[in-house]
């Protein structure tokens, strides 16, 4: 009996080996050359490796493969695999996305590896798709930073290879924005956006009614004009999950060999791509082949390809290729058919049921800030670089550009990568800020030099800067003043526009008197440092900068400040004969009072608190006609750690509250109110571990609410997510708006989602959103706005209320892959004293009448991302106006750029040209006056240098925006034209005036 079933088996063998061929232990040369096969369906696999430019090791660990206990990748072993395994085969096919990899593997190559690279480039055989520094997150990241991390890496593809990136390959990230599709994808000259991550009823809908791939138009204002094919994944970013993963199962074709499986992985390939077409449109299928940090072996993945693309096309049912995203929607294209729209967003994105990946939007919060401050950093360091001319040599503004673009990435920002990744980002932040500020203070010592030209080379003004100013550490605002001397405040204002704003500075006592650069007195404010912020200081400079405070400042020094655009003033404090001068106020602490509230505010806005519980009760502006009655408290949500029936736990990723209704704090808060002439304050401490100062400015519209928090406290063994909530009475019909990216604003409507019918499983963590610029909601009497400093997760819970999550210390992981769970922790003294991280920052509160409020959103925003930047030095005041400009705008004395206008980009090339970028700040009908065609004359703004040259751009800046082209498709159901968007017209050389509509971004090279 066994003779005969093994003389069967050996006929069966025989049969199949004689339908499908084998090796018979033979070298075989296996056909790959296959293209696309009309009226066949078309398998397009597509090569690639998804590198995380840090997460579970830091960048470098990544790069060259070392500390492999956490996790074995190696992506120079990709990079040298993939090029050895590309050149044996003209027709197989890699994508790579990530430049701030490929930089670091480029400039270690022979020059003969690299015109190897250059012709498999040259060939299509290796693209760069994407082509960022990294694949940025589209939830917590900022409009300009995606603009200027994009840039980046299309400059290195451009400068080495003469090439231009035509696909977005998004495809990690946790949820996907509008400003992703419109401004980084069509206007970078993308012809598609692929990506994995969307909410799981979302892909379920999808699947259903084959709309996977639509026509995405993320601008309102744009439309079809910006709109972008966009491919979503059936399911993540690998081989189909049915057993295609190379090194898990391979088809085994030596008839020597036992376990022969041709026939039975050909069906198996057949099965898996009929199941993908049955949830997609048009004949072509994508199978993107690779995963995470895979190709380090590249032939093991490509030999197994090849032998599917010669025994399935042998088999003939489908046809199987080498291919790319830009071959596929090329194909895609070609079949003319229609496709259905999206609008709007896709976040935010949950992968299961009770898995909401809304916690990262604030995980990380003194991370998120300080990216975002260095960003604003960023912008004028490059501004001040290019007013005086980039050096040849010596410190420059790129290093801070390289650790912003890591800092982008999908697990940097997003506070999802381990602790010593994110000390890793935190350093290269660090040490890249120190680098810009060299360049800071040189460039402002030439600027403010009256000495003739040639004479800004070495500079002799010994500027120094103070970073950790928001905890009133400033050595030299706090050292004495030498006899005869003054304290000279530098100012630089990085806006367009004329600015007026407060100085804040510590200082040893209030003996001092402020004048400005016409030696006129300068009205000053003192107020008394807070205990909270003195035991800040104390703690956090031995842990950042190793070292104990010598004496702790007594004041913080307030005066206001005016300044020109794009330009400086100067400003000098000097020792005064006595104390008690009259522009000098002191601390008036909360008495008894005789009413049940308390009014605040010196100007137009007011605040009421209640002097029983010392909350906020009501906000009202005279001038504007606005009031109404607010709430403020503190609360938190305890974190989910999972049970019985749900063990998803909330962490880094996934916010899950253990309970919809959040914990109070507390119900009645001590505080104190400081009064002066420039600002009032009130002090509210709402525990031992949250204190907050609201101050409202004398010439400022808005409330600016600053909050300190932690140690999250979390001895009772429970995590926490801790919220800052509004209350106003307002009815506001579950709707409210978020920002995308700091850009355009979107509709939200409370447990609904325009695409599919919602079932709702979080009601809390589901209605979060990710907030870069602000939130706001209205009803037909008032509109409240609340803006951010950073990167936050914020809601409408309830009607009326507004609420953001600041803080987040959680004691479990959510088994997401990061291994660890969110608890932050800060140490001085060698790790022998530690306690978890305390965060400061800002918010700021602002009312108005409905639909009015886009001008307050619009020109805050702009000055809480640029600050102005301070520089100080100790100088005799007669000597210093004498030798210095003390104040000055670099472009015409009498321009300034228009208020619905921001100067984005302002930088030095390395062939001299300037980079120039323009942003029209308001959407269509956000604001009466601003919402509409508006110009820039250049002549003006670089008045004293004659432009030579003007070429429009891309917005990465990588080709002429004449040469962009775009692809056009059918959208079903559309037979109405829409109204034509409003975009500026040509640049003419003969008035260098340049037009912006509503929402426009225009990027330009210029000549001098």
């Amino acid at each position: 009996m066994g003779t005969l079933v093994a003389c069967w088996f050996a006929v069966v063998i025989l049969v199949i080996v004689g339908l499908y061929g084998g090796v018979d232990g033979a070298y075989v040369k296996y056909n790959t050359c296959a293209g696309v096969v009309e009226g066949k369906l078309n398998v397009h696999l597509v090569p690639h490796s998804h590198n995380d430019v840090g997460w579970l090791k830091t960048i470098d660990q990544y790069y060259v493969g070392s500390n492999n206990s956490i996790q074995g990748a190696c992506v120079e072993n990709v990079l040298d695999s993939v090029i050895e395994a590309l050149a044996r085969d003209p027709n197989r096919k890699f994508v790579f996305a990530e430049m701030a990899f490929f930089q670091r593997w480029w400039l270690e190559q022979s020059p003969e590896m690299q015109e190897l690279v250059r012709k498999l480039v040259n060939a299509g055989q290796l693209e760069f798709i994407n082509g960022g520094w990294c694949m940025h997150d589209e939830a917590t990241t900022h409009y300009i930073d995606m603009i200027d991390q994009t840039t980046l890496g299309h400059g290195l593809i451009k400068s080495e290879f003469n090439k231009v990136p035509r696909v977005g390959w998004q495809i990690d990230p946790f949820g996907h924005s509008a400003v992703q599709a419109y401004l980084l994808g069509a206007e970078v000259g993308f012809n598609s956006l692929h990506f994995a991550r969307i909410d799981y009823q979302d892909r379920a809908k999808r699947k259903d009614d084959k709309s996977l791939e639509v026509i995405w138009r993320g601008s309102k204002t744009f439309g079809s004009s910006s709109q972008i094919f966009t491919n979503v994944f059936p399911d993540h970013y690998g081989p189909p999950e049915d057993g295609f993963t190379i090194a898990i199962f391979i088809l085994q074709d030596n008839t020597l060999l036992y376990d022969y499986n041709v026939e039975i992985r050909v069906n198996d390939f057949i099965s898996a791509a009929m199941t993908q077409a049955n949830v997609t449109r048009t004949n072509h299928i994508m199978w993107t082949m690779g995963e995470d940090f895979t190709y380090q072996y590249a032939e093991s993945w490509f030999k197994q390809m090849d032998k599917f693309i010669h025994y399935v096309n042998k088999d003939g049912r489908v046809n199987a290729l080498y291919s790319t995203p830009s071959i596929y929607v090329d194909a895609k294209n070609a079949e003319n058919v229609s496709w259905p729209l999206k609008t709007d967003d896709y976040l935010p994105y949950a992968d299961r049921e009770d898995a909401y990946w809304t916690g990262f939007f604030t995980s990380r919060p003194a991370l998120k800030r300080y990216v975002r401050m260095l960003s604003g950093y960023y912008l004028a360091a490059r501004q001040l670089e290019f007013l005086v001319g980039r050096r040849s040599s010596g410190p420059s503004t790129y290093g801070l550009g390289d650790a912003l673009g890591i800092a982008q990435h999908h697990d940097a920002l997003t506070g999802t990568a381990k602790q010593h990744t994110t000390n890793d980002y935190e350093k290269r932040l660090a040490i890249g800020a120190s680098e810009a500020e060299a360049v800071v203070d040189n460039a402002l010592s030439c600027l403010v030099s009256k000495n003739p030209g040639g004479q800004c080379s070495s500079p002799a003004l010994n500027f120094s800067q103070c970073q950790l100013l928001n905890i009133s550490f400033c050595p030299a605002t706090e050292e004495d003043i030498p006899d005869g001397k003054s304290l000279v405040v530098l100012a630089y204002n990085s806006l367009g526009w004329n600015r007026t704003d407060i100085i804040r500075i510590p200082v040893t006592d209030s003996n001092f008197v402020v004048r400005d650069s016409s030696g006129y007195t300068v009205e000053a404010q003192f107020v008394d440092l807070d205990n909270v912020t003195i035991n800040l200081r104390n703690f956090y400079v031995k842990a950042y900068l190793g070292l104990s405070p010598k004496q702790v400042p007594k004041y913080w020094l307030l005066f206001q400040v005016s300044l020109p655009p794009l330009g400086w003033n100067t400003y000098f404090i000097s020792k005064t004969a006595k104390e008690g001068k009259t522009t000098t106020s002191f601390v008036s602490t909360l008495g008894n009072p005789q009413n049940d509230t308390i009014e605040v505010g010196p100007g137009d806005l007011k605040m009421l608190f209640s002097s029983t519980s010392g909350q906020l009760v009501r906000i009202y502006n005279s001038k504007m006609g606005v009031d109404v009655p607010v709430q403020q408290s503190y609360l938190y949500y305890a974190s989910s750690v999972g049970d019985a029936d749900n063990p998803q736990a909330s962490g880094a990723y996934i916010f899950r509250p253990d309970e919809l209704r959040p914990t109070i704090v507390s119900r009645k808060v001590p505080m104190k109110v400081v009064r002066g002439p420039l600002v009032d304050e009130v002090h509210q401490q709402f525990s031992s571990w949250i204190y907050q100062v609201t101050r409202l400015h004398k010439d400022k519209e808005h409330a600016d609410v600053e909050f300190t928090i932690g140690p999250i406290p979390t001895d009772d063994g429970v995590g926490k997510e801790v919220i800052t909530q509004m209350t106003a009475n307002m009815a506001t019909e579950k709707t409210f708006y978020t920002d995308s990216n700091g850009r355009d604003f979107i509709k939200r409507v409370r447990d609904y989602r325009p695409d599919w019918s919602l079932t709702v499983t979080e009601p809390v963590a589901g209605n979060y959103y990710p907030i870069n610029l602000g939130i706001f909601t209205m009803d037909n009497k008032t509109e409240f706005s609340v803006l951010v400093d950073r990167a936050a997760g914020g809601a409408s819970i309830k009607d009326g209320q507004i609420e953001l999550m600041l803080h987040r210390r959680i004691l479990a992981d959510d088994s997401r892959g990061v291994g660890e769970p969110l608890d932050e922790i800060v140490c001085i003294a060698n790790n022998s004293t530690c306690e978890g991280l305390t965060v400061r920052g800002h918010y700021y509160i602002g009312i108005n009448k409905p639909g009015t409020g886009a001008r307050w959103r619009r020109t805050t925003g702009q000055e809480v991302y640029s600050p102005l930047v301070l520089a100080f030095a100790h100088e005799k005041m007669e000597d210093w106006t004498a030798s210095h400009v003390t104040t000055a705008t670099t472009m015409d004395s009498s321009y300034s750029l228009p208020q619905n206008v921001a100067l984005i980009t302002l930088q030095e090339l390395d062939d001299g040209s300037a980079l120039l970028r323009l942003a029209h700040l308001y959407e269509p009908g956000e604001d009466a006056e601003y919402s509409t065609l508006t110009k820039v004359e250049l002549k003006k703004m670089f008045a004293g240098r004659t432009i030579k040259e003007v070429k429009e751009m891309s917005l990465s800046a990588n080709q002429e925006k004449s040469e962009m082209k775009r692809m056009t498709w059918k959208v079903e159901g559309e037979v109405v034209a829409e109204p034509t968007p409003l975009r500026g017209g040509p640049v003419a050389m003969s008035d260098l005036v340049v037009e912006l509509g509503p929402m426009e971004i225009r990027t330009f090279l210029l000549k001098f």
